[in-house]
C-alpha cells in the first residue's frame, strides 16, 4: 500500500519546521477524536505499512523529509524532534481510545518526548504543541480520577507493594502534573535574550511565553489531587524567575491569581488570599460568569473570615446567584454573636455542610470564625449589662463577665438542645446512645463492662462540655493579644475594663473594626508570595538588594547569584 497521505503530512511537517510556525504546527499535531478524514487515511496506512513492532522502516521515512541537521552555519540538530514526530505516528496507529488508562500512559509518553524535543534550539516552534498535548492530558487524567472504577486496578496494584510508599503513592493525577511540570521548567529556565526576559516590546521572551500556561495546568491538577505541596514549589520558582504576571494575558493572569488566592486561603494567609482573589476577579471577563463565581466563592470567604461580609448589590449579580444563602446565615450569626446558631451551621447534620466541604471552606469558617462570632457576644454582652463609666469620675466603661458567662452557657445549650430541663433534672450525657449502666452489664455478663486497669478510677463526663469561667475569661484575654477588644481584664473582679473610651467612646473603642484592625497590620508594600508585580533589576539579589533577599527568601526557593562578585572583590 502507497503512503501518500503520510508521506505528505511529513512533507508539511518539513516545511512547518523550517518556516518555524509554531501555531500551525499545533493545528497539524492532532489527537483528540473524531479524527479527520486525512488522519484516518493516515492511520490506515500506518497499520499496513509499519507494523507496531518494526519501527525501524518508519524512522527512516521520517527522516526522509525531516532532515537531522538544520542548513545553515548554526547546523541545529533535529534529533529530539524527529522522535516526537515518530512517537506521534505511533500513537495514531496504536491508540485505542475505547482503554482510557492505556490511552493516558501512551499520551503521557508523547508529550514527554514532546517536551524533550522543546529542549532543542528550534523548541520555541514545539511550545504551542506542548501547551494542547498537556491540556489533553489534564483532562484526560481528571476525567479518569472521576471515574474510579476504571483506575482502581492501580490503586490495588500499587497498595500491595507493601512498603511505605504506598501511603504516599503517586497518583494518576499527580503523575500527569508531574510531566507537564517539566515543560514549567523548561519554559522558566529560558536562558536566551535579555536577562530579564522581556524584549524591547515589554512582552516576554522565547519560551517564557508559556510559564503560566504550563503552571496554570499544574495548579489545576495539584489542585484537582490535593497536592499543595506541590504547588508551593510552583510558586516559589515563579516568584524568584518568573516576570512579571502584568505582561502576560488576562486569562492568564486571572487564572494563576485564583489558584495562588487558594493556595493562600489554605494555608490560613486570608489577606493574602483576599489581595489575590480580588485582584483576580477584578480582571476576569464580565462575560466569564463560571469562572467569576469560582473566584467569588474564595474571595468572600477570605473577607468574612477579615470581617468584611458580602453588599447586597454584590449578592445581587449573575455570578454571585445563590451564594447569598450559603454566607448571609453566616454573616448574621457573626454580627449578632448567636453561638447556638453558628454551632449548628457549622455542625456536619446541615444541609449547607457538605457544600462547604466540597470547596474546602468549611475548616477555616469553624475555626476563624468563631473567634469573631465571641466578640460579638462580648459586644453584646456589655450592651445589655455593661457599665458605661463615668467620665467624672474617672471610672471606664467595664463588662461582667460572669454575664457573658452565663450567656455563652445558655447558647451552648441551645446549639446542644439541652436548654430544655430533662425529666430526671440532669442533661444528657453526648454519647448517651451508647451508654448501658454497669448493673445491667454485669447482669447479662457483657464484655463491654469489663474496665481496662490504667482506666480505673476515671470520672466519665456527666454531660456536654459547656464554656467554664476560666474558658471565657481565656477568650477574652485572646481577644485583647488580637486587638479585637481593646482594653484589660481584671482577673480578681473578673470584669473587662474599656480603654480610651473618653475620645472614641466605650462601643468605637473597645470593639473596634475588625477589617480595619487586620489590614493595619500589614504594610502597604507587603507582597503575596507568588505573585511577581515588578520587573527585577539586573543585581544578584534583585530590586532591593539584601533586604529583599533577605525578605524573599523561605524554603525551595532558589536565589540567582549570576553576576555576583568573589568576597573580597573591590567594588
Amino acid at each position: 500500500m502507497t503512503t501518500a497521505t503520510t508521506d505528505n503530512f511529513l512533507r508539511e511537517l518539513a516545511r512547518i519546521l523550517q518556516e518555524k510556525n509554531g501555531a500551525q504546527l499545533q493545528d497539524y499535531m492532532i489527537l483528540e477524536p473524531p479524527l479527520p478524514p486525512l488522519y484516518n487515511q493516515i492511520v490506515s496506512e500506518l497499520k499496513q505499512t509499519y507494523p507496531i513492532f518494526n519501527q525501524a522502516p518508519l524512522e527512516s521515512k521520517v527522516k526522509d523529509f525531516i532532515p537531522e541537521y538544520e542548513e545553515g552555519d548554526d547546523g541545529a540538530s533535529n534529533a529530539s524532534f524527529i522522535t516526537f514526530v515518530l512517537k506521534y505516528l505511533s500513537f495514531l496507529r496504536d491508540v485505542d481510545v475505547e482503554q482510557l488508562v492505556e490511552t493516558h500512559d501512551m499520551l503521557k509518553s508523547l508529550l514527554n518526548q514532546c517536551i524533550l524535543a522543546l529542549s532543542a534550539s528550534n523548541g520555541l516552534v514545539v511550545l504551542p504543541t506542548v501547551i494542547s498535548f498537556s491540556r489533553t492530558l489534564a483532562r484526560l487524567a481528571i476525567g479518569l480520577d472521576k471515574r474510579p472504577d476504571l483506575i482502581a486496578h492501580l490503586t490495588r496494584r500499587e497498595s500491595s507493594a507493601g512498603n511505605e510508599e504506598a501511603t504516599e503513592r503517586v497518583t494518576l493525577v499527580e503523575s500527569s502534573a508531574n510531566v507537564i511540570r517539566e515543560a514549567f521548567k523548561k519554559c522558566l529556565s529560558e536562558r536566551s535574550g535579555n536577562a530579564s526576559g522581556i524584549d524591547s516590546d515589554g512582552k516576554p521572551e522565547g519560551r517564557r511565553i508559556g510559564i503560566y500556561l504550563t503552571a496554570n495546568l499544574c495548579l489545576k491538577l495539584f489542585f484537582h489531587c490535593r497536592k499543595l505541596r506541590s504547588a508551593e514549589q510552583i510558586f516559589g520558582n515563579i516568584y524568584q524567575q518568573s516576570p512579571p504576571l502584568a505582561l502576560y494575558p488576562a486569562s492568564q493572569r486571572v487564572t494563576f491569581l485564583y489558584y495562588l488566592g487558594r493556595y493562600q486561603f489554605a494555608n490560613n494567609h486570608f489577606y493574602r488570599a483576599q489581595r489575590a482573589l480580588q485582584a483576580a476577579y477584578d480582571q476576569c471577563h464580565a462575560q466569564c460568569p463560571k469562572q467569576r463565581r469560582l473566584i467569588l466563592i474564595y474571595l468572600i470567604a477570605s473577607n468574612l473570615i477579615l470581617g468584611r461580609f458580602p453588599t447586597p448589590g454584590l449578592l445581587k449579580r449573575t455570578e454571585a446567584h445563590g451564594l447569598g444563602q450559603k454566607f448571609q446565615p453566616i454573616c448574621s450569626c457573626i454580627v449578632k454573636g448567636d453561638l447556638a446558631s453558628f454551632r449548628r451551621l457549622m455542625d456536619l447534620n446541615n444541609n449547607d455542610v457538605e457544600w462547604f466541604l466540597n470547596k474546602r471552606i468549611l475548616l477555616q469558617f469553624a475555626n476563624r470564625c468563631e473567634v469573631l462570632v465571641w466578640r460579638s457576644l462580648a459586644r453584646r454582652t456589655f450592651l445589655l449589662s455593661g457599665t458605661q463609666g463615668n467620665a467624672s469620675n474617672k471610672r471606664a466603661p467595664t463588662l461582667d463577665l460572669q454575664d457573658m458567662h452565663i450567656l455563652a452557657t445558655y447558647l451552648e445549650r441551645r446549639a446542644l438542645n439541652t436548654d430544655k430541663p430533662q425529666p430526671n433534672g440532669r442533661t444528657p450525657h453526648t454519647n448517651s446512645i451508647f451508654m448501658v449502666p454497669d448493673a445491667k452489664r454485669a447482669k447479662s455478663g457483657d464484655p463491654q463492662g469489663y474496665t481496662d486497669p490504667d482506666l480505673a478510677g476515671v470520672v466519665e463526663p456527666s454531660g456536654p462540655d459547656l464554656p467554664t469561667m476560666e474558658s471565657v475569661e481565656s477568650m477574652v484575654a485572646s481577644l485583647v493579644e488580637q486587638d479585637l477588644l481593646h482594653g484589660f481584664i481584671s482577673h480578681k473582679s473578673l470584669r473587662f475594663a474599656i480603654t480610651g473610651a473618653k475620645t472614641a467612646g466605650a462601643l468605637a473603642a473597645g470593639f473596634p473594626n475588625v477589617w480595619e484592625i487586620i489590614r493595619g497590620r500589614v504594610s502597604s508594600d507587603d507582597e503575596v508570595p507568588g505573585w511577581v508585580q515588578e520587573r527585577k533589576s539586573n543585581g544578584p539579589f534583585g530590586p532591593r538588594g539584601l533586604a529583599g533577599l533577605a525578605r524573599g527568601a523561605g524554603p525551595g526557593m532558589v536565589v540567582n547569584l549570576s553576576g555576583a562578585r568573589p568576597a573580597g572583590a573591590g567594588p
